[in-house]
Formats: C-alpha cells, sequence, structure tokens
C-alpha cells in the first residue's frame, strides 16, 4: 500500500502527462502538505515559467485531467496556482483497513534488494566503552535493522580495534599480572580501563618494559603462536564485556560479526600492491602516499593519504582501504555505510575518493559515510565526568535506570506492580529514554545529553512513546480483548480518528526515507507523531464507550493498527515496549 502523498504524485504525473505530454511525465509534482486540504501539489507554479502560461491557467488545465475520483473527495485551485487535494473518507478506511490486516502493515518488501554492510560500534579491545560509543552503536543497529525490515541483505560490521602497537604493552603488563585473573568468565570487566592505564604508565615510566613491549609487537606482527595466545586472552575478555553492554542495550550486534582490524591484516600489503600497480600510489617523502583530486591543504599543496609509512608499517588508511577492497571482491555488498563520528569525515571522503581511483567504488557500489555528531553535556560542551574524564557507557545507563525509577514511581498508575516487574519496567524506561533521545535527533547533529528531558512522560521522548503503547494494550485488557481480534471494519466519523487513519498509511514511506538516508531520526519524528495523532484520538473518541457497537468495533481496530504500527516502529529503532506501566 503506497504513501498517499506518493499516490496523489503518481496522479499528478499522469495528469501532465495527459495535458502537456509524455515529456512532462517525469516532472515533480511538488506533493506538500497543506494548511487548507490533506496535500498540496505546487507543480504549476514553475512549470508556468517554463510554458509561458499563467500558474493558475496551468493549475486548471491539471485539474481537469487528473482522476483521482477514486482517492479524493475535493480538487481546487487555490492562491497563484496551488491544487489542493482533500482525500475521501471512505478511501482513507480502507487502507487504514489494509494496514490493520497485512501482517506488515501494508509495508512492502523493497523490489530493489541490496547488500548492504553496516559498519558501527566499534570499540577499542581492552577498554571500557564510553559515551562516544553510544552513538555510534544505536544509531548504527536502527539502521541495520530498518534496513532488514524491508527487505535488503544486511551485514553487520563491528569493526573493534583489536590490532596495533598498544598491544605489546599489554600483553606484558598481562603477564606482570598473571593471565588468569583476566581469563576467567567472572573476571570484572570494569576493570578494563584501569588494565590499560596501568600498562600505559608502566610504559612511559618503565624503559625495560617499554623494550620489552616493543619486543612484543614484532612478536605480535609476526604471528608468534604463544604472542597471539596471549592476544586472544585479551580479546576474549573485552568480548564478553562488549556482548554484556549490547545486551542491555538491545543491540543486535554478535561475536560472528566482529572484523577488527587484525582481520585484514593479511590483505594490507595485497592492497598497497594494487594500488602501486594501477599506478595510483607513489612514494613521497619516503612513504608511499595516494593523491585523490581536490582534496588539497591551507596552501594549496595536495592531500595524500598515507598508505604506507616511511617506516614500512601500515595505518587506519591501509585498513580502511583494504576493507572496501574486500567488501567489494569478496562480500559483494552493494553499498556500505559507515556510522563513524563526523571528525572522522574528511579521512573517509579521501579513503572513498582513493577506493574510486583503484576501481573499488563506482556507481554500482557506494559507501557512504553516516556521520554522528557529539555527545555534549547541559553546558554545551563534550560530556565529561565531574572530574573531566570520560563518561563510561556502563555507569551512563545505570544513571539512566536510577533516575527513571524515580520518574516512573512519581507518575499515578491504574496498578501496582511487585519489586521484579516494577525493576523490569524501570529497566526499559532507562534504557529505551537513552536510546530513543539520541535516535529522536539528526545523526550528524551535537545533542545534549540531559537526563530530565529524556525521562520525562511528556513530550518526544522515549518514555511518552512507551506509555502510548502501554495505554493502548490496558484498553484491550480493560475490554477483555486481543488487539488481534480487534478486526473492524474501520468507518471514519470523526476528525481525530481521520487524522491518526490518515497517519497510520504513512510508515512505510517513513522507513523508505530512513532506510535510503540511513537517519532513523526519519522513523522516530513519525513515530512521535503517530503517538501524537493517537493522544487527539483518545480524547476525543472513546473506545470502550463508544456510542454503538460498530463505532466501537472501528476504533478498537484503529488502536489495534497504531499498536503495532507503534511497537514496530519502536522495535526497529531497537526500543523496548513493556506491556503495562
Amino acid at each position: 500500500m503506497p504513501d498517499p502523498q506518493l499516490v496523489i504524485a503518481a496522479r499528478v504525473r499522469a495528469a501532465l502527462s495527459a495535458a502537456f505530454g509524455p515529456s512532462y511525465a517525469d516532472t515533480d509534482p511538488v506533493i506538500r502538505p497543506s494548511q487548507f486540504a490533506d496535500l498540496q501539489a505546487n507543480v504549476a507554479l514553475p512549470l508556468a515559467k517554463k510554458l509561458g502560461r499563467k500558474p493558475r491557467d496551468v493549475a486548471a488545465e491539471i485539474v481537469a485531467a487528473l482522476d483521482v475520483a477514486d482517492v479524493a473527495s475535493g480538487v481546487e485551485v487555490s492562491g497563484p496556482g496551488f491544487i489542493n487535494l482533500t482525500f475521501d473518507d471512505e478511501w482513507i478506511a480502507a487502507q487504514a483497513q489494509a494496514v490493520l490486516a497485512d501482517a506488515r502493515l501494508a509495508v512492502p518488501v523493497t523490489e530493489d534488494r541490496q547488500k548492504v554492510v553496516v559498519e558501527y560500534s566499534s570499540p577499542n579491545v581492552a577498554k571500557e566503552m564510553h559515551v562516544g560509543h553510544l552513538r555510534t552503536t544505536i544509531v548504527g543497529d536502527a539502521i541495520a535493522r530498518i534496513l532488514e525490515f524491508l527487505g535488503h541483505e544486511v551485514v553487520r560490521d563491528n569493526h573493534v580495534g583489536d590490532w596495533g602497537t598498544p598491544f605489546g604493552m599489554l600483553i606484558e603488563h598481562l603477564l606482570d599480572l598473571g593471565e588468569e585473573a583476566a581469563a576467567r568468565d567472572d573476571s570484572s570487566v570494569s576493570d578494563l580501563t584501569a588494565f590499560y592505564q596501568a600498562a600505559r604508565r608502566k610504559f612511559d615510566s618503565d624503559e625495560a618494559f617499554a623494550d620489552r613491549s616493543r619486543r612484543r609487537v614484532v612478536d605480535l606482527q609476526a604471528g608468534d603462536p604463544e604472542t597471539l595466545r596471549l592476544w586472544q586472552v585479551l580479546v576474549d575478555v573485552s568480548k564478553r564485556y562488549f556482548n554484556t553492554v549490547y545486551e542491555r542495550l538491545g543491540i543486535t550486534l554478535t561475536d560472528d560479526d566482529i572484523k577488527g582490524e587484525s582481520f585484514y591484516n593479511d590483505m594490507l600489503a595485497p592492497t598497497v600492491q594494487e594500488l602501486e600497480d594501477k599506478g595510483i600510489a607513489t612514494v613521497s617523502d619516503g612513504a608511499l602516499c595516494a593523491f585523490p583530486p581536490g582534496f588539497k591543504g591551507r596552501e594549496g599543496e595536495p592531500l595524500p593519504v598515507i598508505i604506507r609509512k616511511s617506516d614500512g608499517g601500515y595505518n587506519y588508511s591501509t585498513s580502511d582501504l583494504a576493507t572496501v577492497r574486500y567488501r567489494v571482491d569478496t562480500e559483494r555488498v552493494d553499498r556500505m555505510v559507515y556510522v563513524v563520528g563526523t571528525p572522522q569525515s574528511l579521512h573517509f571522503q579521501m579513503v572513498f575518493a582513493v577506493a574510486r581511483m583503484a576501481g573499488w567504488l563506482d556507481d554500482r557500489t557506494v559507501a557512504e559515510h553516516a556521520e554522528i555528531g557529539n555527545v555534549l553535556g547541559t553546558d554545551g560542551k563534550i560530556l565529561k565526568t565531574r572530574a573531566g574524564g570520560t563518561v563510561k557507557l556502563a555507569e551512563l545507563l545505570d544513571e539512566a535506570v536510577e533516575r527513571a525509577g524515580v520518574e516512573y514511581d512519581a507518575i499515578q498508575r491504574d496498578e501496582a506492580f511487585d519489586e521484579a516487574t516494577r525493576a523490569s519496567i524501570v529497566e526499559m524506561v532507562g534504557i529505551g529514554a537513552v536510546k530513543y533521545a539520541d535516535l529522536s535527533v539528526a545523526r550528524d547533529s551535537e545533542y545534549i545529553f540531559d537526563f530530565d528531558r529524556m525521562i520525562a512522560f511528556k513530550g518526544n521522548t522515549g518514555p511518552y512513546l512507551q506509555y502510548a503503547t502501554a495505554r493502548i494494550r490496558s484498553i484491550f485488557r480493560t475490554g477483555g480483548l486481543s488487539p488481534e481480534a480487534a478486526t473492524g471494519p474501520i468507518v471514519i466519523g470523526h476528525e481525530a480518528e481521520r487524522a491518526l487513519a490518515l497517519h497510520l498509511l504513512s510508515f512505510g514511506a517513513a522507513l523508505e526515507q530512513a532506510a535510503a538516508k540511513a537517519e532513523p531520526h526519519r522513523l522516530a519524528s513519525y513515530i512521535f507523531d503517530l503517538a501524537s495523532a493517537y493522544t487527539a484520538f483518545y480524547e476525543n473518541c472513546p473506545v470502550l464507550k463508544a456510542p454503538d457497537e460498530e463505532t466501537k468495533a472501528s476504533r478498537l481496530a484503529l488502536c489495534a493498527a497504531t499498536l503495532r504500527t507503534l511497537v514496530t516502529g519502536l522495535e526497529l529503532l531497537g526500543v523496548p515496549t513493556p506491556e503495562r506501566m
């Protein structure tokens, strides 16, 4: 079932072809919301300039050729040439009925199925995840969920930092302490940061330790079996920690999705060789570099992408180029979405440019940087602890749940819950609040992390949407009914019913927009607008006390369709919905 705007757009294009000839069939009909109707087509204004005619005359000719009798109850030209269209109530009701009856809420599986890799989260081994990992993890997971729901083949890729020179000191520190402590399943993963910091302090102050660490890096890069075993101990401890965070956040990443920097080690030299063979990589000041066109420094000099350092070592650019090459040659993906912080923008622009020079990226295979903005404190600065340190993600989530409990206990409820049930609800509210606050803003914008705002049960917040779903469920419990039993038929008798039913028809379009641009906030915006339309419906249209059985059946059906849409949308964002609140 297509979005109402798409329905009208198709009809207007057909009218343009009929009125002015087939060459006008692909003209943008410029469909927009209208203050005076449901939608308006503004195409007559730009088209009039091209035709050398008055806009109202062009609009009148379009209307004369417009076939919308089965969809719209009113079409009129207003102002300088706007075409206002009002949908027929029976058409809206029939489309809403189709949404209710369909297992996918009338959202079709895409006909243009792509294989899409979504790279996100990407924490570092032997380090705790901090608030900086929050957005890339949450946003990336939502992008993967949405694409998958639409029918694309999604490859989740957790590009963890599991290789490089720091592992020399980490392995030596592990040996000094005794590896058994880190290898135990019940070891405290909260010590990861302290472990890393202790190794760094020792490296900086103890020259003998630093020498051992450097030798260990050489052994690691040479594939020494014992060194690789110790490296794997650190990786395994870190994986267990990552999984505890992912489980709490409801993130769909698994160990099978990890392709860290180490995964691409054997591909670095062949990647560099191919770039040399193609004449893309040349030596500059002892380093092997590529110079993609269009990138210049402050003095106008060409900016290099260093592919191999002057000491023969590789770097992040080498690894990222090998990753692109692998995804194209081996995984055969159509699209790559890198959910990474905005500060890496120039890096990815240049890496992608080199990949295009090599022929790995083209019109068929695309790579895009889904930029992630910074998380700010209420002071407008990068979120830090009071001591000025990095905020640990686990501690942030603990505080979110604690504050959610206080807010939850303060609201009036119709029923009391035992402590276990309350704890489960509060956990979902706290985690949902954090996730939705992130997902409800454009991913490339900075946003202020404000517990008081995000945990409120009013406004555009996770708790408000969770409560909306719980309120609908309570209607069915009170009536002794199940949402699945509410089959209608849907009829439109009140303006609030009409607004709610009409909004239900745009779910698929919201998903398509979110997927096309890798922007989950578009789905979040739709969900909030739907919940707001339901609130107006709830306040104006009694359901269980409807004036007659036909109206009651219709309103229960609207409740059921809204519930499924809200729950599905929130699930695609990764926001849990408690059965009761």
